[in-house]
Parts: C-alpha cells; sequence; structure tokens
C-alpha cells in the first residue's frame, strides 16, 4: 500500500505538481484548475494548519502581485493563480514536515549537491519566514488590527521591508549555527524510496507530462 507518510515520495509529488503546473501554456485555465484541484486535495491529505497556511500565502502574493500586475491583468491574472497553486502545494509540504526532516527527503533527489544545497536553505528560509509572519500577525492584533483585511493592510503598507530584512537576519544567524554545528553544504543522511514509489512517481510524472503537452496543442 502507498505511504504518503514518506518524506522522500511527497516531496517528489510536491515538485512533479510544481513543475507541472509552471510549464503550463499561459492562460491554459481548463488544465490549472486541474492542478488547482489537486493542490487543495494535497492540502486536506496533509491536514495542514490552515491559519498558518493563509498567513504564508498572503505575504508570498503581496510580493508577486508588485512584480505580476504590470503585465497586464489577464496575463497577470493567470501568473498570480498559477503561483497560489505552486506556492500551496510546497508550502503544505514544508509546513507539515517533522522537525529538521527535509534534508532526509532532498537526499532522495537525484540532483548535483550544489542544488541539493540550494533547496535545503531554501526551506530553512521558509521556515524562518513562516515565523516571521506569524509574529507579525501577533503584533498587529496587539495593535487592535483583527481580520484578514486588517492584517494585509498593515502588511503591505508597513512590514513587507521590516519582514525581508528580519528574516533575511535571523536566515543568516541560522545557517552560521549551522556551519558551526558541522554542516559543509553535504547532506550525510541518507533516503530511498522502494520500487512502488518510483512506479508511482514515473506514473505521476507521465501525467504532468502530458497535461503539458496537452496545453500548448
Amino acid at each position: 500500500m502507498l505511504n504518503l507518510k514518506s518524506l522522500s515520495l511527497r516531496l517528489h509529488f510536491a515538485l512533479i505538481l510544481v513543475i507541472g503546473a509552471a510549464t503550463l501554456k499561459p492562460n491554459s485555465w481548463n488544465y490549472l484548475s486541474l492542478y488547482g484541484a489537486i493542490a487543495i486535495s494535497w492540502v486536506v491529505i496533509l491536514r495542514v494548519p490552515i491559519r498558518q497556511l493563509t498567513g504564508l500565502l498572503g505575504t508570498e502574493l503581496i510580493f508577486l502581485s508588485f512584480l505580476a500586475l504590470p503585465l497586464g491583468l489577464e496575463r497577470a491574472s493567470f501568473l498570480l493563480v498559477r503561483s497560489l497553486i505552486c506556492l500551496l502545494t510546497m508550502n503544505s509540504y514544508l509546513l507539515t514536515l517533522p522537525p529538521h526532516s527535509f534534508a532526509i527527503a532532498l537526499k532522495s533527489l537525484p540532483l548535483p549537491n550544489a542544488f541539493k544545497q540550494n533547496l535545503l536553505l531554501t526551506g530553512q528560509y521558509l521556515e524562518i519566514l513562516t515565523q516571521e509572519v506569524t509574529r507579525m500577525q501577533r503584533s498587529a492584533e496587539l495593535r487592535g488590527l483583527k481580520g484578514k483585511a486588517s492584517w494585509l493592510r498593515y502588511a503591505s503598507a508597513a512590514m513587507i521591508g521590516a519582514l525581508y530584512l528580519r528574516s533575511l537576519d535571523r536566515a543568516e544567524r541560522v545557517y552560521a549555527a549551522m556551519s558551526i554545528r558541522g554542516y559543509n553544504g553535504t547532506l550525510s543522511l541518507d533516503s530511498t524510496l522502494t520500487t512502488q514509489e518510483r512506479f508511482v512517481i514515473l506514473i505521476t510524472s507521465s501525467i504532468a507530462l502530458a497535461l503539458s503537452i496537452a496545453s500548448y496543442c
């Protein structure tokens, strides 16, 4: 029986969904809606903490909106929805990881060590970003700003730069602590996929590839 508790299998699923959605032809809404339904199912299956997820997504989408809106409404809307699906998938995976287990899951990817190191540091940064978003929400509530609309106004008006600087500063301190504890860019832990898991990943990858090709036809 397929075990979705496998960190490596869940990582492969998440990456397949993200890459599949990212390679769709622009404005192929039918195929994108299919990925959206899968992403929502993914959130339900992993039992993601919704409060943390929505806070993180809201902050990330504010950043993306500044980049996408100058492209025009039609193109920007597709880009933002596609980004939302990709962020929903990866954030759900990262938020449900046991502590310090991302490196174990990365070991199963057939990628160069330098790329795995970048992914590991990205995962660590997202964890830090989540903590900073939670602190900002708490700070906003203490100042009497309650509700999603008030929170987004508070974040977009005053705290975007502070969030970036604070999370970047903490990320640098975390990396320094990792280096002191012996981290040298290599992953010493091992993680392998079973034959059944490899077969499921192959089928899922084939379906994602077929959807991407069909969106251009």
